[in-house]
């Protein structure tokens, strides 16, 4: 008989006999759950990154768009229901160049290692009203001229997973949005562009300290030396002669208009800039103006505590040379302010202390990168320069590279930037201005215009991009939008 003890050490070995392999299996049950997280974090993260890269993809492709309708001069033209040809150019379905633009970026930007399978590019009105967007803009409202929006929505389709394919087969997908302002201050308060009636203020940086007084020297076309029409009404900023010209004239607009600026002191002798005493003018025709074109003084902007980055061959200048040379950050042009406020509250002043004959022609060919000025006028030396040379014939206007140009990009290739773009403050010509030292101003607005070059009398040949007036809003509380043009682009929240 056997004894007790050696059968329950029997029953127990049996036992345990029974549970092998519960390890194992606890084991592979484990690994499941580890591969079935791992799947979980790793597609996650997977199609996370994809979803950034197509948030970056909209957002680029919308600044390009909204940038395009900022440099092209449309928000100074006329509205799109009177003017729909040049809007349907800009941002009229996919043949306008914006949309174009923006589809390029699209395409050059793969998402999760491919081509974005799906993409919509819209336009609306940032009138805060309840409007949905149109892929054609020229159909839309008059605020849209105002404070145009870009919407870009992508999507892409066919993400592959990698372990949690082998639970299920189908593919997953993206999508981000986009939307990106172009803002014109200019008659805003009219339009309506923001639902409570306020605008935001403007602020350009790297404003040239070339102050031009708001009179149109081609508006009317015929001589208006005394009688000429402003770029901007004072009261509440809107574009006088809104529209877009071709050939340099005046025949429909001031976008495109040609003329020379020229030093309120005299203007023909470097070395003899006494200060004038005589009115400010414009359509004033002198000798060494190429083919008579009509100009318009200018006064030099005080740049006493300019804070410039410039090229070096303008670092040697005056503050005045450096300031036109280069980026001055630190003068600060307030749209806006009268000139009869204290000194201390923010009035601009111009400074009839400076003679800028030499100091325009210096600073300007280190701007624009132009060689030995042509005193007559000419093809570019170097510079970039518009097509055809110095009056654009068709719109959208068309920049090329100049042989000198910083990026070293081939002489005549098409560009969208370029140095020889610059701001220029807008006063107001009805206040005096002292014969010497310094006078505050009222600045109304603002002009950006494309030198085509400078001669050695510092007068400069521009031709008119666009034109800003300051709104007629209350401005809003905060940070007014900064950028290098008077028309600024940001992205916003999508509408």
């Amino acid at each position: 008989m056997r004894s007790p003890v050696v059968r329950k050490f029997r029953d127990a070995s049996s036992g345990r006999r029974e549970e092998r392999g519960i390890t194992m299996l606890i084991v592979a049950l484990g690994m499941v759950a580890i591969i079935g997280m791992a799947a979980l974090s790793i597609d996650i993260i997977t199609l996370y990154l994809a979803r950034e890269e197509a948030q970056r993809s909209a957002d680029a492709a919308a600044l390009t768009a909204a940038r395009v309708i900022s440099m092209s001069g449309i928000t100074g033209a006329a509205t799109t229901d009177t003017d729909p040809a040049y809007w349907q150019a800009i941002c009229g379905g996919s043949t306008g160049t914006a949309t174009q633009a923006a589809q390029a970026v699209l395409n050059q930007n793969a998402v999760a290692g491919s081509v974005l399978t799906n993409s919509t590019i819209t336009y609306s009105a940032g009138n805060g009203s309840t409007m949905s967007s149109n892929a054609d803009c020229s159909a839309l409202p008059d605020a849209f001229g105002v404070n145009p929006i870009v919407t870009v929505q992508v999507q892409q389709t066919g993400l592959p997973t990698f372990f949690s394919r082998i639970w299920r087969r189908t593919t997953n997908t993206v999508s981000a949005t986009a939307s990106a302002e172009v803002f014109n201050p200019s008659n805003s308060g009219n339009v309506g562009n923001q639902s409570s009636g306020t605008i935001i203020p403007v602020q350009p940086r790297c404003v040239k300290p070339l102050m031009v007084p708001n009179l149109d020297p081609l508006n009317p076309s015929t001589s208006c030396q005394t009688n000429c029409l402003p770029f901007v009404g004072a009261a509440d900023g809107h574009i006088i002669n809104q529209g877009v010209s071709l050939n340099g004239g005046n025949s429909t607009g001031v976008i495109g208009e040609r003329f020379v600026i020229i030093p309120n002191c005299h203007y023909r002798n470097p070395g003899s800039c006494s200060p004038r005493n005589t009115p400010i003018q414009a359509n004033h025709y002198g000798n060494s103006i190429p083919g008579g074109i009509p100009n318009l003084e200018f006064f030099p902007g005080q740049s006493e505590n300019a804070s410039v980055a410039v090229p070096s061959a303008a670092s040697g200048g005056s503050l005045y040379e450096q300031a036109i040379a280069g980026c001055d950050q630190t003068t600060v042009y307030y749209c806006g302010v009268p000139s009869s406020s204290p000194v201390g509250s923010g009035p601009n002043r111009v400074d009839l202390s400076i003679y800028p004959a030499n100091d325009n022609t210096e600073g300007v060919q280190a701007l624009i990168h132009e060689g030995n000025p042509n005193p007559n006028g000419g093809q570019p030396n170097g510079q970039d320069y518009l097509n055809p040379y110095a009056l654009p014939a068709a719109y959208p206007f068309q920049i090329l590279a100049g042989g000198s140009n910083p990026a070293g990009l081939t002489a005549g290739t098409p560009i969208t930037a370029s140095t020889s773009i610059v701001s220029l403050p807008i006063f107001d010509p009805a206040n005096p201005i002292a014969a010497t030292g310094t006078s505050p101003v009222t600045i109304l607005g603002f002009l950006q215009v494309f030198i085509n070059g400078v001669d050695q009398y510092g007068n400069l040949d521009v031709v008119v991009l666009n034109v800003a007036g300051c709104g007629n809003g209350a401005t809003t509380p905060g940070s007014p939008v900064t950028g290098s043009s008077p028309v600024p682009v940001r992205l916003i929240t999508p509408p």
